[in-house]
């Protein structure tokens, strides 16, 4: 079965009258009263895929007893930082095109974007605080906290061709594995922790598993960005490469090669005014090794939490979170 046919059979069958409402409740909130801002909203709607992460926390209430008439809501504030760190992050790797269309700083300019990601921001904010408990808030700004950290320290390791593994691992997770890992934590776990041990080990439980599918998925990403097809990709690649960011197929390649595919491997980080890095990086190593290294680690994260969701009690949302895993490694987009 394709991938996105898995998607939408696994994520979206056992959740789909609260995905219509999430996505409902999403579509209110993409709104404003300035033209100049309805404008950008209504592009950034074309941004919103297959709101994975709102459906992993309606999921994971689901498989764990614990959903709500709120958690359509969790969905949609989930999914409108989600939009922010999209829009930031273009803005960051200089990226022209997301899912098939400009990014908003290529329609309009570094500026309004970063002003348009904290609008977002704000606007998922304020409606995490309609919700009967401030829990929600709380763990969110929290995770937005991890996700700004995650980028500085990405910043600060650009160049690093000796970054450990595990440091490689912790600034990936911030940047996408953390806000999956809270997805699942607050469907499994809100209103709030402590109600339960049951309860508070479920919530532990699936944070774990959101964080091991959100590494696993930002590893795969970190491949498409070397050797994806940018038409199924539907966004700029080639851009870690440009910014100087060591992904974990290039520093499995790194270690492993002699001082000479080594140095060549800087020059074609490093040398100024070079174009296309990151298709100049195939022709100086095996980029491909270090893709199987990559990816044999991301389908160890996603035997993990699949182990992790196999001891829930057996249902059709259980099955949807164990074919996520099947569709983080399979996915071309």
């Amino acid at each position: 079965m394709a991938a996105k046919d898995l998607v939408l059979r696994g994520l979206m069958s056992p959740i789909k009258p609260m995905m219509e409402e999430a996505h409902r409740v999403l579509e209110g909130e993409l709104h404003d009263p300035s033209p100049a801002a309805q404008d950008m909203l209504a592009h950034i709607s074309r941004f919103k895929g297959k709101q994975m992460r709102g459906a992993m926390l309606l999921l994971s209430g689901k498989a764990t007893g614990a959903y709500s008439d709120e958690h359509p809501t969790m969905a949609a504030v989930i999914e409108m930082i989600h939009l922010a760190t999209l829009v930031h992050d273009d803005v960051l790797d200089g990226a022209e095109v997301r899912r098939r269309v400009a990014s908003v700083n290529q329609r309009w300019d570094n500026q309004v974007a970063v002003l348009l990601g904290d609008f977002l921001y704000t606007r998922a904010f304020g409606l995490s605080l309609t919700l009967s408990n401030r829990y929600c808030s709380r763990v969110l700004a929290e995770t937005s906290r991890k996700i700004c950290v995650g980028e500085i320290e990405q910043s600060a390791m650009r160049y690093h061709f000796d970054l450990p593994q595990a440091d490689y691992e912790r600034i990936a997770g911030a940047k996408t594995a953390c806000l999956m890992s809270s997805a699942c934590e607050l469907g499994a776990r809100y209103p709030e922790g402590g109600v339960s041990s049951e309860r508070d080990a479920y919530g532990d439980e699936m944070a774990a598993y959101g964080w091991e599918i959100g590494l696993a998925f930002q590893i795969v990403d970190d491949c498409l960005d070397l050797e994806g097809d940018p038409e199924k990709v539907g966004k700029s690649l080639g851009v870690d490469a440009e910014d100087g960011k060591i992904t974990l197929p290039i520093l499995a390649v790194y270690r492993d090669a002699d001082e000479t595919i080594r140095e060549k491997i800087r020059e074609v980080y490093t040398v100024p005014d070079l174009d296309r890095r990151a298709a100049r990086l195939h022709d100086v190593c095996d980029v491909s090794l270090g893709i199987e290294v990559a990816m044999a680690r991301a389908k160890d994260l996603v035997d993990s939490a699949i182990a992790r969701v196999s001891a829930l009690p057996k249902s059709a949302s259980r099955r949807a979170l164990i074919e996520i895993g099947d569709y983080v490694l399979v996915r071309k987009w």
